[in-house]
């Protein structure tokens, strides 16, 4: 009897551990996704520079 005891509470045991790493990799894969999101929208704004020979200061890049 005391066998299938420390059984039962291995089993229970990676169960519970199975379902919390199960919700951490979901919310580590949510963050993931808004981060990947964020860097899109900034990513667009972006502003290509090039440096002033003369001066060696970097400046916004005219458009043509």
């Amino acid at each position: 009897m005391p066998q299938f005891l420390i059984l039962l509470a291995a089993s229970a045991g990676i169960f519970i551990a199975r379902r919390l790493y199960r919700s951490e990799r979901q919310r580590i894969a949510a963050e993931l996704a808004r981060t990947r999101q964020a860097m899109q929208q900034d990513s667009k704004r972006i502003i290509p520079l090039e440096r002033d020979p003369a001066t060696g200061i970097y400046r916004p890049k005219p458009t043509r």
